[in-house]
């Protein structure tokens, strides 16, 4: 259990993997999720490493994964996720790995530019037949004598009004129904009306064949005069994106080419079918392993950057690395590389050297699944040094019964109870669901913590009595309007009820049963007026009281640290100050809260001092106010030696332990001056006593020294 409350003690251990046994083996170490590589080339770019080639084969084929996923995803699939945890595949596996992808990428890709070739000729052949049978009902409709001497008269009058018979060309198209009305102005505008339109709405919707989305249009038929104005027509239309088809002028041609245009639709439409079919099915073939396939190619990528982190030595046989791993699982870690070594078929056993290093190693906690959600609240504040005392485990319940102590509802902590419970109770199939909801997974992620938030505040609430902030009459109230014995209770009586409207209640009147409420708060107080006046006081009381012996533990936890780290400096002039200062103030007023309520009663509570009143008259030493008396006798002086005791612990934490750390560093470069010095003294003597050319040469090189000498 030691592991749980402190961080656990790691080592920095080298590497020696075959080159051959190095991929199986990263691979076994990190299935095994316990060791931290570190980079030894930290001055090599990452594209001149040795393994960037792999990196990158394994970046294409995660790419051509993601776009047979997002196909999927259009086409509505689900995809299938049997929680399998596949194992890596080898090295020499990737080349079938690519080839399989590389086709079902160009098959997709071949399918889709089919498909939207098919897509656009069936749009045109159905806006052709909506034109065919729009303008067979304009030129119905222009057999009407009435409308056609309409439009006749309306081109003689653009003409100039000149007799002649007039021989009208038109060209018919579609366009979006969102442009017709700009599309309209600008006809008549260029052409200065001399152009005759007539246009009607398609009622279904047309599939765009680029981008799938739905597209509403409407037919339209342009009659004009001459060549020029054909022209001008022809480059509105084009500038309007709208599409042009031919049409013929005589009502049989049409009949005839409509008929062609429906058989031709009927023939696209069965191939438009089987081509969907097929898509449908290479995809969901494609979706029972793409979780599968997605793993594999990501645990190789890791595999290979890891990889990269190595450094090779001269032979190009051997890969060396540095990893951090926890002492108590250097057991786990040679047979993970044992077995790594067995699966790549190696000979040569991988070997693992513990270092002696001054680096600091990393902070590691290990944690579970209920302890999980604690330790990610205690490292959002920040992660301690390493082997430090971990505080995830009393956060347990601290954070929890605090929360309750705030939110105190027992009808609402029953209901998070529930929900939480579920969750804890069904996690196994919620876990294989694997939820992209980034709200649903973050309450997933705590539900422990709100399991235990839910049963804390459950038991809050019974005390505050309350439940969907109404209070429970369990045991019937304590509280009685009937004349009572004594000066208080003879009062009461139901006229006096009927004739005030606002009533304050008096604890010091003795209620039925003659004592407090069982458990809880009496429910009579959600009725009066002074309802917040009381509970605000008895709250902060407690959470006075709460608040202090938190922090105390808190920081007497810091005690622990420095007697494992042996900084008695820590302790003198650290840790004693602070439990000192909060002793002294805060301690001191839980003490009052504690006394006041033993020292008073309902029926002399009236009389009670404030003990707000009490600790700002402490801190600033005023003891003159006759308004709010003493506590008990020789109070001045207990809180006056309190207050000093607290404002000497002051500098002894800021001004003394700065001093005294500022001392020892001088020391201690002091220590290094006087040690290097005599080394200088004796290299100056040396060369004293022996000539210049002897000396350089007995510093430079000691075996020509000696045959010089000699």
């Amino acid at each position: 259990m030691g592991e749980l409350f402190r961080s656990e003690e790691m080592t920095l251990a080298q590497l020696f993997l075959q080159s051959e046994a190095a991929y199986c083996c990263v691979s076994e170490l990190g299935e095994l999720g316990m060791v931290q590589f570190r980079d030894l080339n930290p001055d090599v770019n990452v594209f001149q490493r040795k393994f960037v080639n792999e990196v990158r084969r394994c970046e294409e084929m995660d790419r051509k994964l993601r776009f047979v996923e997002k196909e999927i995803r259009k086409a509505s699939l689900p995809l299938m996720d049997t929680g399998e945890n596949p194992e890596v595949p080898f090295p020499r596996d990737m080349i079938d790995l690519e080839a399989s992808f590389e086709k079902l990428e160009n098959e997709l890709k071949e399918i889709n530019t089919n498909q939207e070739a098919l897509k656009k000729n069936f749009l045109e052949l159905t806006e052709l037949k909506h034109i065919l049978h729009r303008t067979q009902q304009f030129f119905d409709e222009m057999e009407d004598p009435n409308l056609l001497e309409e439009s006749s008269a309306l081109m003689e009058g653009n003409e100039g009004g000149r007799g002649a018979p007039l021989r009208l060309g038109f060209v018919a198209g579609v366009i979006g129904r969102e442009r017709i009305p700009t599309f309209e102005r600008m006809l008549w505008r260029v052409c200065r009306g001399n152009v005759f339109l007539r246009k009607a709405e398609i009622e279904d919707p047309l599939e765009d064949p680029a981008t799938g989305d739905q597209v509403h249009k409407s037919v339209f038929i342009i009659f004009f005069q001459g060549d020029q104005l054909k022209n001008r027509v022809k480059k509105i239309c084009e500038g309007f994106r709208a599409s042009l088809y031919p049409c013929p002028e005589t009502p049989q041609e049409r009949k005839e080419m409509l008929a062609g245009v429906n058989s031709r639709i009927d023939d696209l439409q069965m191939v438009l079918n089987q081509t969907e079919d097929h898509r449908q099915r290479v995809l969901q073939a494609a979706s029972k392993t793409m979780r599968v396939w997605f793993i594999k190619v990501r645990k190789m990528k890791a595999i290979y950057h890891t990889l990269n982190l190595c450094n090779i030595d001269v032979t190009q046989k051997c890969l060396i690395a540095e990893v951090w791993c926890p002492v108590s699982d250097l057991d786990s870690i040679q047979f993970a590389l044992r077995r790594g070594t067995e699966r790549s078929g190696s000979t040569v056993p991988s070997i693992l050297n513990r270092m002696q290093t001054k680096q600091t190693p990393p902070t590691f906690n290990k944690t579970n699944k209920f302890t999980s959600g604690f330790q990610n609240i205690v490292d959002a504040y920040g992660i301690g040094n390493y082997r430090e005392i971990n505080p995830a485990p009393y956060t347990i319940i601290t954070f929890p019964f605090l929360f309750a102590v705030m939110f105190g509802d027992m009808g609402h902590g029953l209901l998070m109870t529930c929900a939480a419970l579920y969750l804890v109770l069904r996690e196994s199939r919620l876990v294989a669901q694997k939820s992209d909801n980034e709200m649903f997974s973050m309450v997933f992620a705590g539900r422990y913590i709100i399991l235990l938030m839910g049963v804390f505040s459950v038991y809050t609430g019974l005390i505050y009595n309350d439940c969907f902030s109404k209070s429970l009459n369990m045991f019937g109230s304590g509280w009685s309007v009937r004349p009572m014995y004594g000066p208080r209770g003879a009062n009461w009586t139901a006229e006096t009820l009927d004739g005030n409207s606002v009533l304050q209640l008096d604890p010091a009147v003795p209620g039925v049963f003659g004592g407090p409420y069982p458990l809880g708060i009496d429910p009579i107080w959600n009725l009066a007026t002074n309802k917040l006046t009381f509970l605000n006081s008895f709250k902060m009381k407690m959470s006075v009281i709460l608040g202090v012996v938190h922090m105390l533990f808190g920081v007497s936890l810091s005690l622990f640290n420095h007697l494992y780290f042996k900084k008695p400096l820590n302790i003198f002039l650290g840790f004693i100050p602070e439990i000192v200062f909060m002793a002294s103030l805060f301690g001191y007023l839980a003490l009052l809260v504690f006394y006041k309520w033993t020292a008073y009663d309902a029926f002399s509570s009236r009389e009670a001092p404030s003990l707000l009143i009490h600790f700002i008259n402490m801190c600033l030493f005023n003891y003159g106010d006759p308004t709010n008396r003493m506590l008990y006798r020789g109070q001045m002086g207990i809180q006056v030696l309190l207050v000093l005791v607290a404002l000497a612990c002051v500098p002894c934490m800021l001004v003394v332990k700065t001093l005294v750390l500022r001392r020892q560093h001088l020391w201690k470069k002091h220590l290094s001056q006087t040690r290097e010095e005599p080394a200088e003294l004796a290299s100056a003597d040396f060369r004293a006593m022996f000539p210049t050319d002897v000396s350089s040469d007995l510093v430079s090189s000691p075996r020509r020294g000696k045959s010089q000498q000699s």
